[in-house]
């Protein structure tokens, strides 16, 4: 697939993961919000937004020639 995430955008879906992973650990009833917060670190990780596909978006900066 091809990659169409810059890296502002995995930047900010990292934190989020990140965030939402805390607030399950530090309130473990409420454990589901650490589960939401997989999905933006593994798109972070993979460079893929799958919703961005089917409009055919791309955060990535294009290089000017």
């Amino acid at each position: 697939m091809k990659k169409n995430m810059g890296s502002l955008d995995k930047t900010i879906r990292m934190i989020v993961g990140i965030v939402l992973l805390i607030f399950a650990l530090i309130d473990p009833q409420n454990n589901w919000w650490g589960l939401i917060g997989i999905v933006p670190l593994v798109t972070s990780f993979v460079g893929v937004c799958p919703a961005y596909l089917p409009f055919g978006l791309s955060t990535i900066k294009s290089k000017k020639k």
